[in-house]
């Protein structure tokens, strides 16, 4: 179900019809979207679409609050977007929100100590990495563009009176598993076994069941990299391009070197390529039960502790930066309008 966000914030959304139930679906701004978004309803799971792979077509929506609503609104017209279970055509969503936003609105399911990418991060020779931080995100994904394209349209009227998107980004694999730089990307990602204990927040911890997620879009100074050689390129991200399989003479300000998971810990990434022909890049998609992991990440990249920038800054540029909190399926169903908020 998704229903149109209320276009004042004192007027409460109301319940779907039964007809509209029994349906499994409900028009929102004169579209008609289906009904089993956000699943799993008691139980502290994350959303599943994070670990949805094999999607062809990707769409980043960021939104931003709307004069006169409040956070509690926002929240409310999120949590009634419902995920569609992954069957062909279907479409997965991530949904999720600024840190403060959420831990204002639910405290009891927020993680502790995460904060918005509210400030640039500065290093070497002043290269910065700006933070663009949003209100909220959804991350939709499917088999074809068509579908994404018509989901999106319909999220976005459903929270028209709640927000304004500040930031829309689309993007497809390349190549199975080539970004545009032309290497392998994620080599270093956990299974999909193993992927929960790096990006879930534990049970028993504040938010259990929820990640946290830095997104951010980099976008590639193509004909300097493509001026490289292979082996200058394969320096530069310290592993071979053939195979992905990481250099033993690897550069200190090597992309592998800068970013080590063994030192900073695990994250689970879901990076894609975004743009057109001639302006593009990576959307970089990363998920963490800890935040420092992904800060630490960003900084070492920057040089801002030692004065080594990562190689590859060099070639490809943030231009946007922004942390969200992902809640859990049982957080989220609990903003529901009319299904257990009190």
């Amino acid at each position: 179900m998704i229903r149109p966000a209320p276009s004042s914030p004192c007027r409460r959304p109301t319940r779907p019809r039964r007809d509209e139930w029994a349906r499994g679906e409900v028009a929102a701004g004169g579209w008609t979207i289906p009904r089993g978004w956000l699943h799993d309803g008691g139980v502290d799971t994350f959303q599943s679409a994070i670990v949805a792979l094999g999607t062809s077509s990707h769409a980043y929506l960021e939104f931003d609050l709307a004069a006169g609503a409040s956070r509690i609104d926002l929240v409310r017209g999120v949590a009634s977007l419902r995920e569609p279970r992954t069957t062909m055509g279907g479409v997965n969503l991530v949904a999720g929100f600024r840190p403060d936003v959420w831990r204002e609105v639910a405290p009891d399911d927020a993680p502790t100590g995460v904060s918005g990418f509210d400030a640039n991060i500065v290093g070497a020779d002043g290269y910065t990495m700006p933070g663009t931080q949003h209100d909220a995100v959804l991350w939709l994904s499917g088999s074809a563009y068509d579908v994404v394209f018509d989901v999106a349209r319909g999220a976005i009227a459903a929270l028209a009176g709640v927000s304004v998107v500040a930031e829309e980004t689309s993007s497809w694999p390349y190549h199975h598993d080539l970004d545009l730089t032309g290497f392998i990307d994620g080599t270093e990602n956990p299974s999909l076994i193993d992927a929960p204990d790096a990006f879930v927040v534990p049970e028993g911890t504040p938010g259990a069941g929820g990640t946290i997620l830095l997104l951010q879009k980099w976008e590639h100074d193509a004909p300097a990299w493509e001026s490289l050689s292979v082996e200058q390129q394969e320096r530069a991200i310290g592993r071979r391009k053939a195979d992905s399989v990481e250099l033993d003479d690897k550069p200190e300000q090597s992309h592998v070197a800068r970013t080590d998971q063994d030192q900073f810990g695990k994250i689970f990434r879901r990076n894609m390529p975004y743009g057109t022909v001639t302006k593009h890049g990576t959307m970089f998609v990363g998920f963490s039960a800890d935040q420092g992991r992904l800060i630490s990440m960003l900084e070492s990249m920057a040089g801002r502790a030692d004065g080594v920038r990562d190689a590859l800054t060099y070639y490809t540029k943030p231009v946007t930066g922004a942390y969200y909190v992902i809640p859990s399926t049982a957080a989220l169903r609990r903003w529901i309008p009319d299904e257990g908020d009190s």
